[in-house]
């Protein structure tokens, strides 16, 4: 009988102890980066307690403690997904090289915006000196690096017929994470190119939606971009359900919410360029 995760023992969810035991198992470097991560937490946190600053109406070290929070979740991920690569890819050289390139990118991309907040200064497109326009240049591809991980993983593990996973959920694993890659980049990028994440309304994060900060009275890309970056969340969780409740042979369901879900995320997209803000009567 073909399993969903053979390498995903029952006890690896039992304690965060344990799942934490079960990361390092399968990917060791990711697994320390991402609690490192979490551990950066704390020290960022209590910055923002005994630093009032505001930048763009919100607290001067809101954006280092959302990147923590997003890139551990990130790394964690990966971590877990890497059970499912070919059997031996993380010891291989290219794998060793590349992953340490990874985590170089994403030390890079905290040391730049944690830096930028003690300096009371923006980080993302912040372009008002020629050093600050070579830096978000040098940082932008530091992005794209990390997110490609994403995408090696994805092709990867769509190849490895062997790690016992269902057709099914293969598929939503390996598609989520392509498309989070093809996304992201669509969008981070366009956002990158437009200067900001604001189409329309106050450029300003002061009257921005509760917890994810989005824009009320006017477009937010960066709605997009949470939508494209999660994607290898939200597919794989629905390719969990449909084989558990379904049929783990069945790839049509998985197919058909990838298509729906980039439509989804590319609707969001669009409807920031128009200038509508998303949900505006729900957040």
């Amino acid at each position: 009988m073909t399993t969903l995760a053979p390498t995903a023992p029952a006890v690896a969810l039992a304690s965060p102890a344990a799942l934490l035991r079960e990361l390092f198992r399968r990917e060791p470097l990711f697994a320390a980066t991402a609690l490192l991560l979490v551990l950066a937490i704390v020290p960022i946190f209590a910055a923002g307690l005994v630093d009032p600053r505001l930048f763009n109406g919100v607290p001067i070290w809101e954006k280092p403690l959302k990147f923590a929070i997003a890139l551990a979740v990130y790394m964690a991920t990966l971590a877990w997904f890497a059970g499912w690569l070919p059997k031996g890819t993380t010891t291989k050289r290219w794998y060793r090289w590349y992953s340490a390139i990874v985590v170089i990118c994403i030390a890079g991309e905290m040391a730049w915006i944690g830096g930028a907040a003690a300096n009371g200064t923006g980080s993302h497109f912040n372009v008002a000196t020629p050093a600050m326009s070579v830096i978000y240049g040098l940082m932008g591809a530091f992005a794209v690096t990390l997110t490609s991980a994403s995408l090696v993983y994805g092709i990867l593990i769509h190849r490895n017929g062997a790690n016992g996973l269902s057709p099914a959920f293969r598929l939503s694993v390996s598609s989520g994470l392509v498309l989070t890659f093809v996304l992201t980049v669509l969008v981070a990028g366009f956002m990158s190119s437009n200067g900001g994440h604001w189409v329309g309304g106050n450029p300003s994060d002061a009257e921005a939606a509760a917890l994810m900060g989005w824009a009320r009275d006017g477009g937010d890309l960066r709605v997009a971009h949470f939508f494209a970056t999660h994607a290898m969340h939200f597919i794989p969780a629905f390719g969990l359900v449909s084989a558990l409740l379904f049929s783990a042979t069945d790839r049509r369901p998985v197919m058909a919410f990838a298509a729906l879900f980039t439509a989804f995320s590319l609707y969001t997209f669009f409807e920031a360029l128009a200038g509508r803000p998303f949900l505006p009567g729900l957040l």
